[in-house]
C-alpha cells in the first residue's frame, strides 16, 4: 500500500476519502514514499522513456524518494498485462504505463486480458509518429516511399512496435490512403524501440515506424532520414513536413498514460490521480515533455476511463481493415 497507515493519520481530520485525497501531496511529500512502476515493455522504448521521465520528474519534485521500475516486453503489452492484473492487484503504490499500442495488440492478440481489469488514472501525454529509413535508403521522400510501396508493398519491409501497435496502425492508413491492401503490407513488429532501431541501423528493413522521440538522436545524428511526421501541423525544430504535406492523408497521435492495478482503494485511486496532476503541472514535466517532442494531453479518472472505452471501438475498426481484428 500506498504508507498507507501514515498517510490515514496525516489526514485522519479530513473524515472522508475525498478530503483524504485533497490532503494526499503534503503527506506524500513528507513521507516520500516508493513507487513501483511496470513497464510492459522492453527497455528503450516508448513506455519505458515514459516510466523513467516520470521518475525522474516525481524525485526532482520531491514527491517521491525513489522508484523500482520493472519491464516485462512482449507483444504490445499483452505479456505483461496479466501479470500486472493478478500479481499486482490492490497495490495502491504501484502504476502501469500503457497507451493505443496496448489497446491495438489486445485486440490483435485476442488476449486474455484488457484494460477494463485495469484502474484508469491519467492519460499523460500524446505523440506524433515518424517514418524515417536508413541514411543510405534511395528513398528520399515519403512519395518515394509510398511509389515503392504502391509497386509490390512485400519489398518494403517496415519496422515498428508490437502487430496491432500504434505503429502498424499508422502503416495501415498510410496503406488505405494511397490504395495499397492493407493485408499485403510487410510489417515487421519488434518487442522495444531498441529492437527496431537497430534492423534499421542494420539495413535489416526498409523503412520503420515509431514516436519521433524514440528515433530523434538518430535522426540528428545523421544516421535516419526522416520523411514525414503524422502531426496536425509542422513542428518546431523538425525538419520534415507532415503526411499530409506529404501527398498523405493521414495524422495521428499515439497516446500514453497509466493504470493503478484492479483491487486499489478509492482512497489510492484519488490519491494517485492528484500526485499524477502535480506532476503533470510542475515545470518539469513540462520541460521533459518540450525536450521530448511530446504533446501533454492530461485527462484523469473517470474521463480517461471513457476515452479509453471510445478509442478501444475505434482501434478495433481499423485493425479490422488491417485483417488484425
Amino acid at each position: 500500500m500506498l504508507n498507507k497507515r501514515r498517510f490515514l493519520m496525516s489526514t485522519a481530520a479530513a473524515g472522508a476519502a475525498g478530503l483524504a485525497a485533497s490532503h494526499f501531496i503534503p503527506a506524500f511529500a513528507q513521507d516520500a514514499p516508493q513507487l513501483q512502476i511496470f513497464v510492459p515493455a522492453a527497455p528503450g522504448g516508448g513506455w519505458d522513456q515514459t516510466a523513467r521521465a516520470m521518475d525522474q520528474v516525481l524525485r526532482s519534485e520531491k514527491l517521491i524518494s525513489g522508484s523500482q521500475i520493472t519491464n516485462v516486453g512482449g507483444a504490445g503489452g499483452t505479456v505483461g498485462l496479466p501479470q500486472f492484473v493478478n500479481q499486482w492487484k490492490g497495490k495502491g503504490n504501484a502504476l502501469m504505463v500503457a497507451g493505443m499500442v496496448m489497446v491495438g495488440a489486445i485486440i490483435a492478440n485476442k488476449a486474455a486480458n484488457n484494460l477494463t481489469e485495469v484502474t484508469p488514472i491519467a492519460r499523460l501525454t500524446g505523440e506524433f509518429e515518424a517514418l524515417v529509413v536508413p541514411a543510405a535508403s534511395p528513398f528520399k521522400t515519403a512519395a518515394d516511399f509510398v511509389a515503392a510501396l504502391k509497386a509490390d508493398p512485400t519489398q518494403v519491409p517496415v519496422a515498428g512496435g508490437s502487430a496491432g501497435g500504434s505503429d502498424h496502425i499508422l502503416f495501415g492508413l498510410i496503406a488505405k490512403t494511397v490504395g495499397v491492401p492493407a493485408t499485403n503490407l510487410s510489417y515487421v513488429p519488434f518487442a522495444g524501440g531498441g529492437e527496431a532501431l537497430s534492423a534499421l541501423l542494420g539495413n535489416q528493413v526498409a523503412a520503420g515506424i515509431s514516436g519521433y522521440g524514440e528515433f530523434a538522436e538518430q535522426i540528428k545524428a545523421g544516421a535516419l532520414r526522416l520523411l514525414a511526421i503524422s502531426a496536425d501541423k509542422r513542428q518546431e525544430g523538425i525538419d520534415a513536413p507532415t503526411m499530409k504535406e506529404a501527398g498523405i492523408d493521414v495524422e495521428l497521435f499515439n497516446w500514453r498514460g497509466v493504470f493503478a492495478p484492479p483491487g486499489v482503494s478509492d482512497a489510492d485511486k484519488a490519491a494517485m490521480i492528484k500526485l499524477i496532476e502535480t506532476m503533470a503541472k510542475s515545470d518539469a514535466w513540462a520541460t521533459e515533455c518540450k525536450n521530448r517532442n511530446w504533446t501533454q494531453i492530461l485527462l484523469t479518472g473517470d474521463d480517461y476511463a471513457k476515452f479509453v472505452a471510445e478509442d478501444t471501438a475505434r482501434i478495433g475498426t481499423i485493425l479490422k481493415d488491417l485483417g488484425l481484428a
